[in-house]
């Protein structure tokens, strides 16, 4: 099982410059390239510091520069918010720019806040309708020559400029949770991205299950890649280990505001959570969260990943937003590295 770090710009204090916050992410990635991660995944957001990451191929272009093996991916590209000439375009200069290093992960979307915003009256559904038509759209650009006449986009013959540097195309990752997306993802050939949140190992379980299912509708088809992604910390001690328990379970309550989209906004910050607001949400109390995330010393997350391993997974992703310090992600990754890491014999291996 290979390691890939997710990670983001975010910030709670706006006094604290974003030019600060892109040292640190360039700081992040390259201590995960050093130690042999496969991936760094950036997705797309906006309006929100939650999450900074308005365009992710701005992001790859800039680590490009910074990194020279780790592999650069978008998770995810909202797709409802891309033309498919523009996305396999942006792709395709990205995937030249990094010299062959993109992966491109494609989702719905998740924040009705988005799309409120960027497109108003979009929904899940239609939102996933748009990822299915887009997707062999943007294959067959970077083929060239290709005509499009779909239920949300039409255009004559158009090939995408520049063409991928990767043949025949950029690994195309689609994020999938219900049995329908993971069918959608292997009959077209694309690698899976899943996530159980803070649903805990018994998601992690069912989401490989809804995986193999669809695989095995397809046995024509190459088993792709399935990547897990989880926040993960390591801990130094058990009261390390409470402390992150504690401000991941305010993180996930801030979570589940921004997708609840009830609260006020300014400068995109969410208004704090009133006492209540957090008791209403007791999936993500600190008892639940210690369980459902990957939370504690070096010996009990190589557990956890080890049982991951074990059910077929080929790729596990560290979560690192969170709300914590940079000092604090950049603890627990070293920890990870130093004490996780070694327990897995190709880890990092490409």
């Amino acid at each position: 099982m290979k390691f890939s770090l997710f990670v983001h710009m975010e910030r709670t204090d706006l006094g604290k410059p974003h030019s600060e916050l892109l040292a640190e992410l360039e700081e992040l990635v390259l201590l995960a390239e050093e130690a042999g991660f496969e991936t760094a995944w950036i997705g797309e957001h906006h309006g929100m510091e939650f999450t900074i990451s308005p365009n992710p191929f701005i992001n790859i272009a800039y680590l490009a520069a910074k990194t020279k093996t780790i592999r650069l991916g978008t998770g995810t590209i909202i797709a409802p918010f891309w033309h498919p000439i523009k996305l396999a375009g942006e792709a395709a200069m990205a995937d030249v720019i990094t010299g062959g290093r993109l992966d491109l992960g494609i989702a719905r979307g998740a924040y009705s806040y988005e799309y409120q915003r960027v497109f108003p009256g979009l929904d899940a559904w239609g939102a996933g309708q748009r990822m299915r038509e887009i997707i062999p759209a943007i294959r067959g650009l970077w083929d060239g020559d290709y005509e499009h006449a779909g239920e949300f986009w039409q255009f004559p013959p158009t090939t995408s400029s520049p063409k991928p540097l990767q043949k025949p195309y950029p690994p195309i990752w689609v994020a999938a949770r219900d049995p329908n997306s993971h069918d959608f993802a292997v009959a077209n050939k694309c690698q899976v991205q899943v996530t159980p949140l803070a649903s805990g190992d018994g998601e992690v379980a069912s989401l490989m299950e809804r995986f193999n299912a669809a695989c095995q509708a397809h046995p024509d088809i190459a088993r792709p890649q399935i990547m897990l992604l989880m926040h993960t910390f390591v801990a130094e001690d058990a009261a390390d280990a409470d402390r992150l328990t504690q401000d991941l379970s305010q993180f996930y309550c801030q979570f589940g505001a921004w997708f609840q989209n009830k609260k006020p906004v300014r400068q995109g910050v969410l208004e704090p959570l009133t006492e209540e607001e957090i008791a209403a949400m007791p999936q993500y109390a600190p008892d639940n969260i210690r369980q459902n995330l990957v939370i504690g010393e070096a010996d009990e997350v190589i557990a956890r990943l080890k049982t991951y391993e074990a059910q077929g997974y080929d790729q596990y992703s560290i979560w690192i937003d969170s709300g914590l310090t940079h000092e604090r992600k950049k603890k627990s990754l070293q920890l990870f590295i130093d004490k996780v890491m070694p327990a897995f014999q190709k880890a990092g291996s490409r």
